[in-house]
């Protein structure tokens, strides 16, 4: 059986108690090395061979997991925050299920709710922004046209953008291209959740200055809106006394 877990944002702590499990009965571990935090690999039991995916290709990495099956072993392949955001697990997924074998899925706590942790935040403040936008630069993988900055930012909903902490100052000029104004609050979260996290809040205009004089280069998402700054909201109209709901009759 082969296990996609979720590692969780960064701190050991934070995988799930279900990915943990699935940790400490592996027989083989392939860990997305040069993201996940390497104190995870603490839980895996005596004789539990380990490899590193960031210096093995597609094909290496269902080779393992391909002798593992054959053996009779647990395989769990680990990557960073939850799969399902950036993992380029589909393409294993497909090999597996040409060859017939078998895998599940265990989610895990992602890098943008870290972030979010990070700063106190809530992405979805009342009459500020109630959608977030998950996405990231083009760079030497290409993002779909119809899915650029430009596109997104005109929504002025807010902003999460992975993959991008090389290119800030030309985010910065394609977010205000699509319509945010520069001095519109932003922040930089460096390696959310680790020990050596960093947060960062700036604006549209300033992230690239504000990276440079943190000295921060990699590892980082960047986050764009209002609630940044959470400095004007309308309070929540689930617990509002006069909010009338399934469990509770509001006053009058």
């Amino acid at each position: 059986m082969i296990h996609f877990v979720g590692a969780g944002a960064g701190a050991p702590d934070l995988i799930t108690l279900r990915g943990k499990k699935y940790l400490e009965e592996a027989d083989v571990i392939i860990y997305a090395g040069s993201l996940v935090n390497p104190q995870l690999l603490d839980y895996k039991k005596e004789g539990c061979k380990v490899y590193n995916s960031a210096v093995m290709t597609l094909e290496e990495v269902l080779e393992v997991m391909e002798g593992a099956e054959k053996g009779g072993l647990t395989t769990v392949r680990l990557h960073t925050g939850d799969p399902c955001l950036y993992g380029a697990i589909r393409e294993q997924m497909d090999v597996l299920e040409e060859k017939g074998f078998a895998y599940d899925s265990c989610p895990g706590v992602s890098s943008f709710c870290g972030a979010a942790s990070a700063l106190d935040l809530e992405y979805t403040l009342p009459d500020v922004s109630q959608s977030v936008i998950i996405t990231r630069m083009a760079g030497r993988t290409p993002v779909p046209d119809r899915e650029s900055i430009e596109s997104f930012a005109a929504h002025k909903a807010t902003m999460v953008i992975f993959l991008s902490t090389g290119m800030l100052e030309e985010l910065s000029e394609r977010l205000v291209a699509g319509g945010y104004q520069a001095d519109t609050p932003a922040a930089i979260v460096y390696k959310a959740t680790w020990e050596d996290q960093k947060t960062c809040v700036c604006t549209v205009g300033t992230l690239a200055e504000t990276a440079r004089k943190e000295n921060i280069t990699k590892t980082a998402l960047m986050i764009i809106g209002d609630v940044v700054t959470h400095s004007h909201y309308d309070r929540s109209k689930l617990y509002h006394p006069e909010f009338t709901t399934e469990f509770r009759e509001g006053s009058k």
